[in-house]
């Protein structure tokens, strides 16, 4: 579902939610696909998420990647490394880990950012809005970006830290388009997506392969 609307502001902050990273499941395997060589940036960003990453709980702690400096700056560089030559003029990013890390590839790219933001995040003035597909909980989201934020002819890539079932991916996607500009693809931490959901986001770059994670602990 796809709506264009103009909303006034309300009296809610709407701050930033938390998102479960996904676990891994029992009997989940996927093809790994072959790999570009890897530039300097992405060797150093994938050598610090594998130093700074783990498992806490059965979940993914990609916050303690952001509160070190050094690991925080090679992700961004490996984020955007990919994509300088691609003629981008504007970087997405779904909150909350998209804000962090989008608003950081944007600039360093030199280019403008949109914010993303869920259901009830305050976000005021006319606004595009699509509702996902579920995702690995199999909740559904409703995302939305304000109009202005983007015009005919931007080309933008989306920024986020995990990608698994894409399904936020493809409703920004669809967002972007309906607004006229060109939907690249997507640059994220870590990589999950099966064959068949990727061969429909553009291109997609990645610091590092869900597979290559140690183990679940």
């Amino acid at each position: 579902m796809l709506i264009l609307k103009d909303e006034r502001l309300d009296n809610r902050a709407g701050g930033p939610g938390r998102k479960n990273l996904p676990t891994k499941r029992a009997g989940h395997t996927r093809t790994v696909t072959e790999r570009r060589p890897a530039s300097d940036a992405l060797r150093i960003a994938r050598e610090r998420v594998l130093t700074r990453f783990r498992w806490e709980g059965g979940h993914a702690d990609l916050w303690r990647l952001f509160s070190d400096a050094e690991t925080l700056s090679a992700v961004v560089a490996g984020l955007a490394d990919p994509w300088p030559d691609h003629g981008v003029t504007k970087v997405c990013g779904i909150e909350a880990r998209g804000f962090l890390l989008g608003g950081a590839v944007a600039t360093r790219l030199g280019v403008g950012f949109v914010a993303v933001r869920k259901r009830d995040g305050l976000l005021p003035g006319p606004k595009v809005e699509a509702t996902t597909e579920p995702d690995y909980r199999g909740l559904t989201h409703v995302l939305r970006f304000q109009r202005e934020s983007l015009r005919n002819g931007d080309r933008v890539v989306l920024v986020d830290d995990w990608a698994e079932r894409g399904s936020q991916a493809r409703a920004v996607q669809r967002l972007i388009e309906s607004c006229g500009a060109e939907f690249l693809g997507l640059s994220v931490i870590v990589d999950q997506l099966d064959q068949q959901v990727r061969s429909v986001l553009g291109q997609v770059t990645s610091i590092i392969h869900y597979e290559e994670l140690p183990p679940v602990r």
